[in-house]
């Protein structure tokens, strides 16, 4: 579903929600208001607990606000959908299906009416987009982290969402590999024009894929900043140009001083 004109993708309104348990309850996220363009990507950054996950799972239908509204194409979220995929650190495959058992079953989930062949046809594309074809039919438990990582981005892709929604999807794989899926991701991203809301604790990562960045404090919003650099990005050409040093001071400051705060307050991270 496309939004309508001058109508955000996804609205976040004055939203808090409260994690509560028998005894107690905590605070996650305060009045929390954010905008989305169509076709945006956006990154969330911030350190350990200050609501970064918390943010995304509202935004999949997971959880319900405590207070206020979240709305995708104007409409409220009330629960998990298919108008939104969702990928996660730990890569959630199913252990007892290939490679691209694992693609055909979120073309499956689609709901598309798809002849056999053309839903092999599919998967087999995705899966050599993401540099899998000599794997596909590989289980789980015999691939690296990154391979791993490679089909659940192409398993999202086959549900064929308008909304991509990424929670430190590269956390745990080395350097290297994750080098290799930032730019994998920013392609894929770019081909099939997908709004996406990325959530990450790397500053570089950050400045490499998104359109705008968003730096959290707990619980709230401590400052945007547009990222003006021109797509493609190459990590390599961007270090050191003036707009890459002035955007990447602006978010050390904003990123450790909310850091350094916690540190003084006597929260560990």
């Amino acid at each position: 579903m496309e939004a309508a004109d001058n109508q955000p993708k996804i609205e976040i309104k004055d939203v808090s929600f409260d994690y509560v348990d028998k005894k107690s309850s905590f605070g996650a996220l305060h009045n929390v208001s954010l905008s989305i363009r169509e076709g945006e990507f956006i990154c969330i950054l911030g350190a350990s607990g200050c609501g970064k996950t918390t943010l995304l799972s509202l935004l999949s239908g997971l959880n319900k606000p405590k207070s206020g509204e979240v709305l995708l194409d104007g409409k409220p979220i009330k629960g998990p959908g298919i108008d939104r995929a969702v990928v996660f650190q730990q890569y959630s495959l199913f252990p007892w299906l290939t490679v691209k058992g694992n693609v055909l079953f979120g073309i499956r989930q689609s709901g598309r009416r798809l002849r056999r062949k053309e839903r092999n046809e599919i998967a087999d594309s995705l899966i050599e987009k993401v540099g899998l074809a000599s794997a596909k039919d590989r289980y789980p438990s015999q691939l690296s982290g990154g391979m791993q990582q490679r089909v659940a981005v192409a398993r999202a892709l086959a549900l064929e969402s308008d909304v991509l929604l990424l929670d430190e999807p590269f956390g745990a794989i080395d350097p290297k590999l994750r080098l290799e899926l930032q730019e994998l991701v920013s392609k894929l991203v770019s081909d099939f024009k997908k709004t996406v809301v990325f959530i990450t604790h790397d500053i570089d990562e950050a400045i490499l894929l998104a359109d705008r960045i968003v730096v959290m404090e707990p619980g709230a919003i401590k400052s945007i900043h547009k990222v003006r650099l021109p797509h493609p990005r190459v990590r390599e050409e961007l270090s050191g140009t003036e707009e890459y040093e002035r955007l990447h001071r602006q978010l050390i400051t904003a990123f450790y001083d909310q850091v350094e705060d916690r540190i003084d307050a006597g929260v560990t991270l």
